[in-house]
């Protein structure tokens, strides 16, 4: 029953999303604001449910209506995961008018850049603490593959470039700068840059065949549906999950080509007088430890994102045969063995390169 009313809220929500003239929406402004006042709060009954009903006192901190106070009521409609407000919280509140002009208050969340922010800081502090120079660098490479992301990868994505051809371009830029800025200007870098392009093109092909025959539209998710809404078809949504899964799979393939072309780097200046094809056979063994464990941490980092979704067919009484059908759940599965194949097939592609190569 309660799965029932979350989809009807949600089928109510995007009716009145796609109904709304763009031109009521435009005029919608987001205010800041800090609760000073709890008015009245009370426990109601809506739909047959108990939900916790506020009338807030609200003092506006930033936008056009700065230094008033408004009366904001939370918990008149029901909503899922309902919060509870008390004074000296900060929230953001949306600020709009009705059609016959009258003011529209609607409290819609925390402000949380302050915490944000200070986990930003001790992820910072870390990374220099403990990593040195290198710490920092990588820092810097990161900075550079969101300045690649935000300023390139998303707004020709945004204005219906191929989502997929982006992507790829992207990652061109992304790979060698953000590699020699966090493991330096040298062979062993070269051969990690190498083999993550070429694990990437084969990562590339195969979520492009398999999301053609499985045949996956992208719209497992209701982002994806405001998406095509707001740009009137301009964006391939297919494309766009193939673009997703080729950056997902390139923020891995990072760690799997640095450190297994390191693996050789070490094996060779303990022993100078190793062949290539033993130098291949002992640092394989590594990789396959390597193997074991990144395929095990991704299985968990998808499952831990997709938690919420996987809980909802626990108490499904249809057979896991027919689960595994819907497309919320195909894309899951694709994208996560997609990702892990990439991931293998790095392994031998680096050690063989990297064995063939002078690294010392």
């Amino acid at each position: 029953m309660k799965m029932i009313n979350k989809l009807k809220f949600f089928a109510i929500f995007l009716f009145l999303f796609l109904l709304l003239p763009k031109s009521i929406l435009a005029q919608e402004e987001i205010l800041e604001g800090r609760v000073v006042n709890i008015l009245k709060e009370d426990v109601v009954t809506q739909a047959g449910q108990q939900n916790l009903y506020q009338q807030l006192k609200v003092e506006i901190t930033r936008g056009s209506l700065k230094d008033n106070k408004i009366t904001v009521e939370v918990g008149d409609i029901p909503i899922v995961g309902q919060q509870k407000y008390k004074t000296g919280d900060q929230v953001l509140v949306s600020y709009s008018h009705d059609l016959e002009g009258n003011e529209i208050f609607f409290l819609t969340e925390f402000v949380r850049r302050q915490w944000l922010g200070w986990l930003f800081l001790i992820f910072v502090l870390l990374a220099i603490l403990i990593g040195r120079w290198r710490g920092l660098s990588s820092l810097v490479s990161l900075g550079f593959s969101f300045l690649i992301i935000f300023k390139f990868i998303l707004p020709q994505i945004y204005a219906g470039q191929d989502p997929v051809l982006t992507a790829v371009l992207g990652s061109l830029l992304i790979i060698p700068l953000t590699f020699y800025l966090s493991h330096g200007l040298n062979k062993k870098t070269t051969v990690a840059v190498l083999s993550t392009l070429i694990a990437l093109v084969i990562t590339g092909f195969l979520a492009k065949f398999f999301v053609q025959v499985a045949r996956l539209t992208g719209y497992a998710s209701e982002e994806a549906a405001f998406l095509q809404y707001a740009r009137q078809g301009a964006v391939d949504i297919k494309g766009l999950l193939l673009a997703g899964i080729i950056i997902g799979t390139l923020g891995i393939l990072d760690d799997i080509t640095v450190a297994q072309a390191a693996i050789v780097q070490q094996l060779k200046q303990a022993n100078k007088k190793m062949k290539p094809k033993e130098l291949f056979s002992q640092a394989m063994r590594v990789g396959q430890d390597h193997i074991a464990s990144m395929i095990n941490t991704l299985i968990l980092v998808y499952t831990g994102a997709a938690l919420p979704l996987l809980l909802l067919f626990i108490d499904n009484p249809l057979p896991f045969s027919q689960v595994i059908n819907y497309e919320i759940i195909a894309e899951e599965i694709i994208r996560t063995l997609v990702g892990s194949i990439g991931l293998i097939t790095a392994v031998p592609i680096t050690t063989f390169l990297a064995s063939r190569v002078k690294l010392a």
